[in-house]
């Protein structure tokens, strides 16, 4: 058997191995699991003196996938690099490009928006070299963000608890998060009624049709009813009126198809409908994206590349899908030509939408070899991407004006579908809403008034597609960095998810106050929005990545300076209490440790007493006395448990509170149970 000529290096195992099966015998494909050199993790390892050089070293964790890579190597005439389409992919190849120093002659670069023969064969007829433009860029966001993470982490750990950390787009997010609960938490609702009038038509061949119609204006004003008494008044006047149709319009309209999704719609819709965290459709995009076996075609890449900012579409792409269109729906589905939608500026002009690899493959036909969560993901994305390539869908709308004596307008709305073109794959999912064929001033049945009462809601908390959707909107972040944002804001003990809204920790307010006092640039939207575009600007090849980070360093080192010495220091802001030590008698205090606040007795070092806070809460456990406190598993999961804990072992995921009320953290009555929480040394870390 002949030995392989070529050496092909991508990120992972599953699409090593989907690419190999394009490849054939005279090509080796390896993983090299990701980035393999790296800034060290135990100092900056940018030498800030010497012109921000960075120091990069060889991770722990990739020696042996290096030394495998390098043995694969030998007797190779060709090493193609083929890490993904971006940024972080173009770096991952330069760092083994630097490992392969002494075989630049035999790197090639090869990229691919897609895992298909077509274009795995097109990329390889046409290697380039290594885009130092995009590395350039990555270098300066992970020198940026090595500067923010390795000077701050430790100053929040000196001055606050272990364990925590600050970031670039990280700390901007979390202040959204602390921004958004206190205008919650300050909202004051107020009460105001709505008036529907439920009527009928008076004609014989209409009986039976009874609709609902809102009061809108009175006297030519708009309605506004702000108590029971003004409701209840207009009912009685209203109730003995006449009602009859003052005006009928009828009108069509088109809906035309949203375009196929970027990173960030794909995010918010796998959110929004099928209830997936960020992180949860960037893992099940990426396998889709690399490969799934489908029985006997082997490991088949099911959607194009899933970090995108672009919507654009290959034309032969297009072309395909108007003929699947014509075939499966019929010609009326299909437009003349195929719709152009324009990407957003500064997004990324070599990347497509998300797309299905082929939209022949539908996926009823492959479900049996998809999870649950591949399949349901799949499904979005490809009636996504099919609807954009249909026609318009084409509606009747109606809306009816009632009066009802001469001084009170009713309007009532409906709605139906002409033709249902894109929808068509989507489904419709407004409902529509029938009306009886009413005549211009015919006289109309009242069958009931019906006041009801409602208050104004406070903002929504975000969630998971609120808040990429945000940061997208304020040009914070980049579509590989939303995911990992709310990951590590969860991570930290920042934000807590209740119902899917993402709520700040009491920790995260006082973090993020903390960072607008000293930080101020760190946490501007406008700075990090604008910092996102000078990482562009370098991609572009019109900024120099180095003068970025030393313009960036001057001004932040002046500032941490200046916090080191000033930063109010939680950890000896102590909070006393009513509440006294088990152990001596004294005064227990409130401190800040590693999971949180706790109760410390006033005494230490000398007496190291602590108790978790009690939530006020009594232990619903029949015949027990205890009261729930917070606490947090291993995986840092957070739930509530009885303080006479091991006597008693309830636990439960949340407090007994109302649905739009944070679990509440402040002292009640002390419980009993100690907890080995004690003030740490200083430490560093990113």
């Amino acid at each position: 058997m002949t030995a392989a000529k070529n050496l092909v290096i991508v990120e992972s195992p599953a699409k090593a191995k989907t690419i190999h099966k394009y490849l054939g015998k005279d090509f080796i494909v390896e993983a090299s699991m990701g980035h393999v050199r790296d800034l060290p993790k135990s100092e900056m390892g940018i030498d800030i003196e010497n012109g921000f050089t960075p120091r990069y070293i060889i991770m722990s964790k990739s020696r042996k996938v290096v030394n495998k890579l390098k043995k694969a190597a030998k007797g190779k005439e060709v090493i193609f690099l083929a890490a993904d389409p971006d940024r972080e992919g173009e770096a991952i190849c330069w760092h083994l490009a630097c490992i392969f120093k002494g075989s630049s002659s035999r790197l090639k670069r090869v990229t691919f928006n897609e895992i298909t023969l077509e274009a795995i064969h097109e990329a390889f007829r046409h290697p380039r070299d290594i885009d130092m433009k995009l590395v350039d860029a990555q270098q300066a966001r992970r020198m940026l963000d090595r500067i923010v993470g390795y000077n701050l982490s430790p100053l929040l750990w000196k001055k606050v608890r272990r364990g925590l950390s600050a970031g670039r787009v990280q700390s901007v997010a979390l202040r959204l998060i602390a921004e958004r609960e206190k205008e919650v938490k300050a909202f004051k609702p107020t009460e105001y009624w709505t008036i529907d009038a439920k009527l009928e038509s008076g004609r014989h061949e209409e009986k039976g049709q009874i609709f609902l119609s809102a009061l809108e204006k009175i006297r030519h004003k708009k309605a506004e009813i702000g108590h029971k008494k003004q409701a209840e008044d207009l009912k009685n006047i209203l109730e003995k009126l006449p009602f009859h149709v003052k005006d009928i319009e009828l009108k069509r309209r088109t809906r035309r198809p949203q375009p196929p999704y970027t990173t960030s719609k794909m995010q918010q819709e796998a959110y929004n409908r099928l209830r997936f965290p960020a992180a949860k459709t960037m893992s099940v995009a990426q396998k889709l994206y690399e490969g799934v076996e489908l029985g006997e075609e082997g490991s088949v890449g099911l959607i194009s590349y899933m970090r995108t900012d672009a919507v654009h579409v290959a034309r032969s792409a297009q072309a395909q899908t108007l003929r699947f269109i014509r075939e499966k729906y019929g010609a009326k589905y299909a437009p003349r030509s195929a719709h152009q939608y324009r990407s957003r500026k500064g997004a990324q002009a070599a990347h497509e939408a998300i797309r299905p690899m082929s939209v022949y493959r539908e996926p009823e036909a492959i479900k049996s070899f998809l999870t649950e969560d591949e399949f349901k993901l799949y499904d979005l994305i490809w009636r996504k991407f099919v609807a954009s390539q249909m026609t318009v869908a084409v509606e009747e709308v109606i809306s009816i004006t009632i009066l009802a004596g001469d001084d009170y307008l009713f309007k009532t709305t409906g709605k139906k579908t002409v033709f249902p073109g894109f929808l068509k794959v989507l489904g419709n999912h407004e409902d529509e809403k029938e009306l009886p064929r009413l005549i211009k001033g015919e006289k109309l049945i009242l069958h009931e008034i019906i006041p009801a009462q409602h208050f104004t809601k406070p903002p929504a908390r975000y969630n998971d597609a609120s808040l990429v959707k945000t940061l997208e909107e304020m040009g914070i972040g980049r579509p590989s960095t939303y995911a990992p944002t709310i990951n590590t804001l969860l991570a930290r003990d920042y934000v807590e998810r209740h119902s899917g809204a993402l709520i700040p920790t009491e920790l995260a307010q006082i973090v993020v106050d903390l960072l607008m006092e000293h930080f101020p640039n760190i946490m501007d939207y406008k700075f990090t929005a604008d910092m996102e575009e000078e990482l562009d600007e370098i991609e572009e090849g019109k900024l120099d990545w180095l003068k970025v980070v030393r313009d960036f360093f001057g001004p932040f080192n002046e500032k941490l300076s200046h916090a080191k010495d000033k930063m109010k220091d939680m950890k000896k802001e102590l909070i006393e209490t009513e509440y006294h030590c088990d152990v001596c008698g004294k005064p227990l205090v409130i401190r800040w440790g590693r999971f949180g606040k706790f109760l410390a007795c006033s005494g230490f070092p000398e007496c190291k007493y602590t108790r978790s806070i009690p939530t006020g809460f009594r232990c619903p456990q029949e015949g027990c006395d205890g009261e729930l406190v917070r606490r947090q598993s291993g995986r840092r999961r957070i739930f509530y448990g009885c303080s006479r804990y091991p006597d008693c072992k309830y636990t439960t995921n949340r407090l007994p509170t109302k649905p739009e009320e944070h679990p509440p953290e402040d002292p009640a009555k002390p419980g009993t149970e100690a907890r080995p929480e004690e003030p740490s040394n200083e430490e560093t870390g990113e």
